[in-house]
């Protein structure tokens, strides 16, 4: 059973006691918000993952977190799957699984790979169109050898503020980290799983989470160790992601994402047969040569700038004559819009194999990213029909998928007020938390196609921050952001994270 009633820690009773106060100062009511009952929907049933035949119980329902006069203050919504007959909480690990946004619900790790069914799009980044779609069992499920809690951050899902709660008490970086640390303490103390070996799995802006999670966890709860993450599509220092004048290192992040991005769309005079063997040297030109170039700026001599030009040139696809006026720099959006131009094209930017025809050929941006619509329609109809149909959800609200109310009202803190402006980057956390844990292993998954979070910006990031890179293992797809729509990469993600957990290497 879910946890329910049970007041919380010190850390979100003070978040509440300070915004409390705050609100009172400014002359402000926080009027509650209507409680209710929380609601669970319990189903049985039995399923083969990984070739092994496992009963299992499936739990959808709401947590309650408390302030500290134990007055509920918001509702996770969360769906757990636990295998039946559990003897002793040692032999049995225990998963959180967490989807990014900020403001997404957990159905897209859900539907489309750790759960028990999954919604089959095209494998080769073709749109899925209208429905009906194939939502079918899912035999590599990790069920096999963990429990899994898949979460909805409030004002995700079904999960909301309640009572004197209000959204902004937990949008945040540290808010979120605060409230779902606690989700997570309520559910291993109500359902007896404190001996459990713990795992937690995070996408994009779930992987910022999950390195919050754990300086939250090790840290606050006086020690609530993590044996391993699971960082898929990571982005844990947004420089490298973040287009602003001044900040050259974003597009070092993204070179050898976009030389990716050519290659597959067959862009490259020169293209080699292996991807491998071209990223490593686009790898190592964008350390040694792109990287200083940009460095130097207007101190480049012609000869020195022509090289970089060619070389730019000759790796992304793009002419020499528009690197020399975007000024050798060129983002993520205008990446996404010129590498087809001549085709009247723009590829994703979750998945740079799908791509997109746009109103107006001409344009500097893409209209929309075809990577989000070319799936989003059948993930969101799995999901409802899932909860509804499988699991007997009644509930009348909308399954949130992801509200723009959260991203836009979130706040991106990680210090204390009046700090120095920067950029986030929670690595540090992670690195902390691996020194405090000898254990902790971390396992990062990533699409050489995805142009929303770079997996060079990621290499960098990890090979600082104080990461052990004994305790660290890259694995690379041959897809985007959400790499398991393509079929042999779901595959491998599966068989990656299943090792991890199982007790192999990390």
């Amino acid at each position: 059973m879910l946890a329910l009633g049970i007041a919380t820690g010190p850390a979100v009773a003070q978040e509440d006691d300070e915004q409390e106060d705050q609100s009172r100062r400014r002359g402000e009511q926080r009027e509650e918000i209507p409680v209710g009952e929380p609601q669970q929907f319990i189903t049985t049933t039995t399923g083969r993952f990984n070739d092994e035949l496992i009963r299992y119980t499936a739990i959808a329902g709401d947590t309650f977190l408390h302030n500290n006069r134990d007055e509920p203050i918001a509702s996770i919504f969360s769906i757990s799957y636990v295998k039946d007959g559990l003897q002793d909480p040692k032999e049995r690990p225990l998963t959180f699984i967490f989807n990014g946004g900020p403001g997404s619900a957990s159905l897209w790790l859900h539907m489309g790979i750790f759960g028990p069914k999954r919604i089959v799009v095209p494998s080769d980044g073709a749109p899925v169109g209208a429905p009906p779609y194939n939502i079918a069992l899912n035999p590599l499920s990790i069920l096999d050898v963990t429990d899994l809690v898949f979460v909805d951050p409030v004002g995700t899902g079904y999960s909301r503020a309640i009572g004197k709660g209000r959204g902004n008490d937990f949008w945040g970086v540290r808010e979120d980290a605060r409230a779902l640390a606690d989700f997570i303490r309520l559910y291993i103390t109500e359902n007896k799983r404190w001996n459990s070996p713990r795992y937690l799995i995070g996408e994009s802006y779930g992987t910022t989470r999950v390195a919050a999670l754990v300086k939250e966890l090790q840290a606050r709860y006086n020690g609530i160790a993590i044996n391993g993450v699971v960082l898929i599509s990571a982005i844990l220092d947004f420089q490298g992601t973040t287009f602003r004048p001044g900040n050259d290192y974003s597009y070092v992040a993204y070179l050898p994402s976009f030389a990716a991005t050519a290659w597959y769309h067959k862009k490259l005079e020169n293209r080699p047969q292996n991807i491998e063997t071209l990223l490593d040297e686009v790898r190592a030109f964008a350390i040694n040569e792109y990287a200083p170039a940009l460095l130097k700026g207007s101190r480049l001599t012609d000869t020195e700038r022509q090289t970089i030009v060619t070389k730019l040139a000759s790796y992304t696809g793009l002419s020499e004559t528009y690197l020399e006026r975007a000024n050798l720099r060129v983002s993520a959006p205008r990446f996404q819009k010129e590498l087809l131009r001549a085709e009247g094209k723009t590829v994703g930017r979750f998945d740079s194999r799908y791509t997109g025809d746009d109103y107006d050929d001409a344009g500097e941006v893409s209209d929309d990213d075809p990577a989000a619509y070319g799936i989003d329609a059948a993930y969101v109809t799995s999901i409802n029909d899932y909860l509804t149909r499988e699991l007997g959800v009644t509930i009348k609200r909308e399954y949130k998928i992801l509200p723009f109310e959260v991203s836009r009202a979130w706040n991106w803190s990680t210090g204390r007020r009046g700090g120095w402006p920067g950029y986030v980057n929670v690595a540090p956390w992670l690195g902390q938390g691996m020194r405090q844990n000898n254990d902790l292993k971390v396992f990062v998954a990533n699409g050489y196609y995805d142009l929303a979070t770079p997996f060079f910006g990621t290499e960098n990031t990890l090979a600082n921050n104080g990461i052990d890179p004994k305790r660290v293992t890259f694995a690379y797809y041959e897809a985007g952001h959400m790499m398991y729509t393509h079929q042999p990469s779901l595959e491998k993600l599966a068989s990656g994270v299943r090792l991890l957990i199982s007790g192999g290497p990390p």
